[in-house]
């Protein structure tokens, strides 16, 4: 009697077992299908690298909102907080396209990524100084650090500021590629000043951090959106850009209309910053999809020749 309840016990314990086994490796085979299904859906959207920044937020709002997919374009997005990591993944071929300025673009294109340029934004930058340094004009940066992005409108910027007003000492540009970092440094007294966009601007300023350059005042416009010439030639792909285009514009006009702070949710969640910086920020006009200057697109392009 008791052999036989061993043996029931152990008949018991090696059935569960077997079906465990069998249940954990169902399991797993369905997290490799499932791995899969996300994979082909993924290689098929247009995939587009942003940054925290304003002139993303039309492509923000489109996600959020399902606009892009109510349209019938699969829009995925690669959030950076860093432009040069948009450029690695364009590069790469791991996204169709990405927002970022003329003059990183026209670098990559002369590194043989050719690119097509389907819309400026209204990207801007200002150079703005620690109120702790007492720097209140460009020249007073000598022998400053100054924190820019290498290979990219901010570098460009810096330059020329720096260039016309002839400090006595050396302006010391410091390589910060991610734009939260590069605020957070200015508000922690660890820079002396930043080339830095909106609405990271707008909160710089909010901290009583004097503005030293406006690129707007120069009458630079030098943001864009920007696809890989190479994925643009499927033809399922220019589909999805006439779509997504399509959208980008009717997203301008509503924000156009309602304002940005209609949208306040959208900024905070995307762009990391807080309501008081939201309802601060500037009044940006966001434009429809059109090609940049072609003396914006001269300026970057003679920059690296």
């Amino acid at each position: 009697m008791k052999k036989l309840f061993v043996y029931i016990v152990l008949l018991v314990v090696a059935t569960g077992i077997y079906s465990c086994g069998g249940s954990f490796e169902e399991k797993l085979r369905q997290s490799h299908r499932d791995k899969l299904k996300l994979e082909r859906e993924d290689s098929a959207a247009l995939k587009i690298a942003t940054t925290p920044t304003m002139d993303c937020l039309p492509l923000f709002i489109g996600v959020e909102d399902s606009l892009f997919q109510k349209a019938g374009v699969v829009v995925h997005l690669r959030a950076r907080n860093s432009q040069i990591d948009g450029d690695t993944l364009i590069e790469g071929g791991h996204v169709e396209g990405f927002v970022t300025d003329l003059i990183r673009a026209e670098r990559l294109q002369k590194r043989g990524t050719p690119l097509k340029y389907v819309a400026a934004t209204n990207l801007y930058w200002q150079i703005i100084s620690n109120r702790i340094a007492r720097v209140k004009d460009i020249k007073q940066l000598s022998d400053k650090m100054i924190a820019i992005t290498r290979y990219s409108a901010t570098d460009y910027l810096a330059n020329l500021a720096v260039d016309s007003a002839h400090p006595k000492y050396d302006v010391y540009r410091i390589q910060i590629n991610d734009v939260k970092i590069r605020l957070k440094m200015l508000l922690n007294n660890e820079m002396d000043a930043i080339v830095i966009p909106e609405p990271q601007a707008t909160t710089a300023r909010l901290n009583t951090n004097p503005v030293l350059m406006d690129s707007r005042h120069r009458d630079y416009r030098l943001g864009v959106i920007a696809f890989r010439e190479k994925a643009l030639k499927d033809k399922s792909r220019q589909k999805q850009l006439a779509l997504f285009l399509k959208v980008y514009n009717e997203i301008c006009d509503s924000i156009n209309s309602k304002g940005t702070t209609h949208y306040s949710k959208v900024i905070t969640k995307y762009m990391g910053v807080d309501d008081k910086t939201v309802k601060a920020l500037p009044h940006l006009n966001y434009q429809h999809a059109t090609p940049p200057r072609a003396s914006d697109v001269d300026r970057a392009r003679k920059y690296w020749h």
